[in-house]
């Protein structure tokens, strides 16, 4: 599984390394070829950024021919793609997604072909309903597996070949799946599959915000971290908790640091002590054993906790400078140091505050959404607008911005990518100036956000909170 990581090294995670470039400083596309998209922000890191070529310019990206493929589900989520893998006894391109339902599909992009279709047993006790499911599959080329999650709360491993489950799994990470949601997109460090827990819309308690790691050979859940009762170190039935909610909701959900030996998690809404309870914080925990380390904790979490408005709406973006950036509900962005989160060094006293800078997200809006980084530059989208900042000095300063709304920005091969969710259509920008090279039309949506790789731009439309049982994936292609 390390392959996988070592793979994208070149594809984004340098951006997270390179503190030294400016907004004077231009980084054309390689002459590599991205082909493959195998998470969410495409590499542990969540950049969802890379340097590679996609096949995709700005001179051909007002032309690409779009072909809708219909889909017994709503996707939204992002999808995965991967190239020249085997798949139904071919050598072929293919685009994975997971819909609300929990049925993961995998789809030849030139001809829209479902080539297989995953479907969880026991679909018919919540297919339409609102138990659904919204975290982006995760594949290895490698092993020649796909990692997906269904409503009832499990893990799916299934053959890249032909959809069928490995022995062995799927494993369970959840005892409360009416409760918990699998929201966030799946991880991978080394040798372990990182998933984590939400709750639904609405907040109904009672729920328990956890990661867990679990053995991507095996299934075996080889470690657990509770956002709240973190004393205890299993899976646990959420009634037994006197503590409810803090949901790892975000889109990224567990963001890796370079090495793998560190993970970072954000939480929602729930109460905070500092020691067993950690509601409206941004976690630092140790791999793969999923130990406390430090955490960040804005001074006004009573009022975040009250007020429904989640500190971990958003995803954790690792800046240059060892910073990382964190968004809310509350329209804010805090930008926290990695070295010592709350302020102090360690140890690790019980306090709140300790942020680097705080500054408003694009409109003031609550964010939803991941931050794309690439090299200095931070792209942040949400229901205000887009907004490019430059990182320099641990600090982020604005350099162009708009009112167009979005969900999670990509940058690939020298362009930005941004949904509008509330209108339909992906804008296309110059990342440095702003500049409008095109939209590509398509339908609104909800949390879905694109994938551009390989000649491919691949988008999902709907919202989850639909419980629809058809939906639509587009796919645009250069040739």
């Amino acid at each position: 599984m390390r392959r996988i990581v070592l793979a994208l090294l070149g594809a984004g995670i340098a951006a997270v390394a390179s503190a030294g470039a400016g907004a004077s400083v231009r980084h054309p596309a390689s002459a590599t070829i991205l082909t493959s998209w195998p998470e969410f922000g495409l590499n542990p890191q969540r950049t969802g950024s890379t340097d590679a070529a996609t096949g995709i310019t700005a001179a051909n990206v007002a032309h690409l021919q779009l072909r809708k493929v219909q889909l017994p589900g709503t996707v939204d989520s992002s999808a995965i793609f991967l190239s020249g893998v085997n798949v139904g006894g071919m050598v072929q391109n293919v685009v994975i997604v997971t819909t609300t339902d929990g049925i993961t599909m995998a789809i030849n992009p030139a001809s829209g072909q479902i080539l297989w279709k995953f479907t969880p047993p026991g679909i018919s006790g919540w297919a339409g309903s609102a138990q659904i499911t919204v975290a982006t599959p995760l594949a290895d080329a490698s092993t020649g597996f796909v990692y997906a999650t269904s409503p009832d709360g499990l893990v799916h491993k299934l053959s890249l070949a032909n959809g069928s489950e490995a022995s062995g799994w799927p494993a369970r990470i959840t005892l409360l799946p009416s409760r918990e949601k699998l929201t966030a997109g799946l991880n991978i460090a080394g040798n372990e599959i990182l998933a984590s827990t939400g709750g639904y819309l609405g907040d109904a308690p009672p729920y328990v915000g956890h990661i867990v790691a679990i053995n991507s050979q095996t299934g075996h859940i080889d470690a657990v971290f509770n956002t709240l009762c973190a004393n205890r170190h299993t899976i646990i039935n959420p009634p037994s908790c006197d503590a409810s909610d803090s949901a790892i909701l975000s889109r990224s959900g567990p963001v890796v640091l370079p090495g793998g030996k560190r993970v970072l998690i954000a939480t929602g809404n729930a109460p905070w002590n500092g020691t067993t309870d950690f509601g409206d914080s941004v976690i630092e925990l140790s791999l793969p054993d999923l130990r406390f380390v430090q955490a960040y904790t804005p001074v006004d979490q009573e009022h975040l906790n009250v007020s429904d408005t989640d500190e971990g709406s958003g995803s954790p973006a690792l800046l240059p400078g060892n910073v990382v950036l964190q968004g809310g509900k509350d329209g804010l962005l805090r930008v926290i140091s990695l070295a010592h989160m709350d302020g102090r060094r360690h140890p690790y006293p019980e306090r709140t505050g300790g942020q680097v800078q705080k500054l408003p997200t694009p409109g003031g809006a609550e964010l939803f959404s991941a931050p794309a980084v690439w090299h200095s530059y931070v792209f942040v989208a949400d229901g205000g607008g887009t907004t490019a900042y430059v990182a320099r000095h641990r600090r982020l300063h604005p350099i162009w911005t708009n009112g167009n709304h979005g969900t999670s920005p990509v940058v690939a091969g020298g362009l930005l990518y941004v949904y509008d969710m509330d209108n339909g259509g992906i804008n296309v920008y110059e990342p440095q100036s702003g500049k409008l090279v095109t939209t590509l039309a398509c339908a609104s949506g909800h949390w879905n956000s694109p994938i551009v790789v390989d000649g491919y731009v691949v988008e999902g439309e709907g919202d989850a909170n639909s419980h629809d049982t058809s939906g639509v994936l587009d796919i645009w292609s250069a040739s």
